[in-house]
């Protein structure tokens, strides 16, 4: 049975920091890339970042650059979001998502090349 499931989430003021993990199971999570999306209430999910089975290669959307950093232990099955300097346009419920193959292409963000999806962790910034 597919399991991803994030945790982490919370209330932060502006420039605080906070660590996502997502733990998954039930399909070979070392041969997925794996991504972490958001969504804010009345927008489109949008991809944060990507990494590759390796970890060597990764992407990040041009707004969190810079501030998270993402991070994989296959060994543990768990992906990692580091989220630094946050800022309250980052408030959002965050979503991590196994890849259908196991690069983070150019084409990264888009929801249709994952296909294992959490059911999120709400990230709250205040100013």
């Amino acid at each position: 049975q597919v399991q991803v499931v994030e945790s982490g989430g919370g209330l932060v003021q502006a420039g605080g920091s906070l660590r996502l993990a997502c733990t998954a199971s039930g399909f070979a999570v070392d041969d997925r890339a794996m991504g972490w999306f958001r969504q804010a209430p009345g927008k489109e999910r949008e991809g944060v970042s990507c990494i590759n089975t390796s970890g060597l290669t990764i992407y990040y959307a041009a707004s969190v650059k810079g501030r998270f950093t993402i991070t994989r232990d296959n060994a543990k099955k768990t992906l990692y979001l580091q989220m630094s300097n946050l800022k309250p346009e980052d408030t959002a419920m965050y979503y991590c998502a196994a890849g259908r193959t196991g690069s983070c292409l150019v084409s990264w963000s888009n929801i249709s090349r994952y296909n294992y999806w959490g059911q999120g962790t709400q990230v709250t910034v205040s100013s």
